[in-house]
This record gives C-alpha cells, sequence and structure tokens, in this order.
C-alpha cells in the first residue's frame, strides 16, 4: 500500500489554517473558481467562459502596467518604464496564447451553446477598450456599449480627459529638446493622434544616433514591442473568429470578421512605423 511521506526539509510546512490565511483565501479561489456559470450543456461552454474571464485578468493586469508605465514616463523614471512596458508585452503574449485554447473548439461545438450568449459580446469590454484608450485610440463613439454602466462609462470618460501613453511619451520628447507643434502637444486629449511629419522627423533623429538618444531609443523600440504583440492579439482574435463562425454577424450585432479585420488597420504609435521607411 503506497503511503504518503514528507521530506524531512518540509516537516515545518504549515498545514493548519484554522486561524490563518491559506493560499485559497488570500487569491480569493472561492469566488474566482465558482465565477463561471454556464448557459447551457453544452461541453464547450466552460472553455468559452474561461477562456473569456482569464483574458479579462490578463487585461487587468495590463491596464495597472499601463498606468504606471505613464506615469512613470510623466515623471522622467524611464528605466522602470522599461520593466513595465516589457512586462505588458508579456501579457499581450499570454492573450495571445488564448486564441489557440479557444481555436480547439470547432463550429459545431460552438453552434450548440452560442444562442445562450444572447446580445453579450466580447465588444462590449470595458477593460479592453480602456487598454485602447490608454494607449492612444481614443473614439467617443465607443462608449455607447458601455452606456448601460454609468460606472464603466465614468472611468472610460475619465481616461479621455488624461494624455494617453503616446502623448506622455511625446511630451517626454519635448523635455529633452524636440520641438514638436502645439496641435500635437496640446490637442484634446480624448480625440486619437494623428501621425505628424515632425513627430516622425524627432524619432528619425533619434534613430540615426541611438548611442546618443539610447534611454528614448529604447523607449521607442518598447512602444513597438507592444503594438506588434498587440497586432498579434487582433489578427488571432480575427482568425479565431472566422474559423469558428465563418462570417456570421456577431453576437454584439457587429459585422463580425469585417468588422475585426478593419481593427486590424489600426495603428496606434504611427510616426515609430513610418520612420522606418525613411532611414
Amino acid at each position: 500500500m503506497a503511503t504518503f511521506e514528507t521530506n524531512k526539509d518540509d516537516s515545518n510546512a504549515e498545514t493548519s489554517f484554522a486561524d490563518k490565511m491559506s493560499y485559497s483565501d488570500y487569491l480569493g479561489l472561492e469566488n474566482i473558481l465558482t465565477a463561471q456559470h454556464p448557459q447551457s450543456e453544452a461541453h464547450d461552454e466552460m472553455l468559452f467562459i474561461v477562456q473569456h474571464q482569464t483574458s479579462e485578468l490578463w487585461m487587468k493586469l495590463a491596464i495597472h502596467e499601463l498606468v504606471a508605465a505613464r506615469t512613470a514616463l510623466s515623471n522622467d523614471q524611464l528605466q522602470q518604464s522599461f520593466k513595465m512596458l516589457a512586462r505588458l508585452s508579456r501579457i499581450f503574449e499570454q492573450l495571445n496564447s488564448a486564441w489557440d485554447v479557444l481555436r480547439t473548439m470547432t463550429p459545431s461545438e460552438y453552434t450548440i451553446f452560442r444562442e445562450t450568449l444572447g446580445k453579450s459580446s466580447g465588444f462590449q469590454s470595458w477593460q479592453y477598450r480602456l487598454i485602447e484608450f490608454i494607449i492612444g485610440n481614443r473614439n467617443e463613439a465607443l462608449l455607447k456599449p458601455h452606456a448601460h454602466s454609468a460606472e464603466i462609462t465614468k472611468v472610460l470618460k475619465s481616461e479621455l480627459q488624461n494624455p494617453s501613453l503616446y502623448d506622455a511619451t511625446l511630451a517626454l520628447l519635448v523635455r529633452n529638446g524636440f520641438d514638436l507643434p502645439d496641435e500635437v502637444i496640446n490637442r484634446d486629449p480624448a480625440m486619437s493622434h494623428q501621425p505628424n511629419d515632425a513627430v516622425e522627423a524627432a524619432w528619425a533623429v533619434i534613430y540615426k544616433d541611438p548611442h546618443k538618444h539610447w534611454q528614448l531609443y529604447e523607449l521607442a523600440e518598447k512602444l513597438m514591442d507592444i503594438e506588434d504583440y498587440f497586432r498579434r492579439w487582433r489578427f488571432n482574435h480575427v482568425t479565431t473568429v472566422e474559423r469558428i463562425i465563418g462570417s456570421k454577424r456577431g453576437t454584439g450585432g457587429t459585422s463580425g470578421v469585417p468588422y475585426l479585420r478593419r481593427m486590424l488597420d489600426v495603428v496606434l504609435f504611427p510616426e515609430l512605423w513610418q520612420v522606418r521607411t525613411s532611414l
């Protein structure tokens, strides 16, 4: 008969948690692991729910890192921001990997429970919207899917009054001696940044002499990493949706795949992409 043996090095391991905080207590696992409520008997609905819930958790961490990185940049703390931005790229990598799991579900399996979703859709993810707003893709029309929640709408509207991550980066360039026009630095923060020749020229100076502008050069590449992973996230999203539902409309009423493909053309840091042509 097999017996459980404890290594002598583990003899002091805590095993009684009647009056102490346990691993489960600390992580709130009772709430997390009981938050899955399938609306059908379909086996694959659990996969669908868990994939989206874990993605929302990663997005929560992404927002945490984005806000901290923006604050660090605004305070000229570039080294601190680099750590946060590097971590953000790894978070987006995790979000990308989640699509690989969801793609194991076939169209036949999804069809069984799709109607139980009603009008709910990833298009309504307010955390995804907040990530886009913080990074710099801003459009007040995208507040509409969240109008049913005054609290969420307040969070999103508040963010539109703050400089985006890219705005904070451009302000940093100015503080480092680069001359950028007023329409770039003092524009309405609720509007997305538009490509500007002076901004591209500033990045060209940095890229042509990286040793002189090493920290700004490193920042530029950290931002490129983020958009690179973000583009992959969008691409994997559209590929997964097309693989599972084809050209059907989304549950939330969007055109589905055509809408997601349009999102692939959204550029977050335009001058950082354009400067590669002019170098």
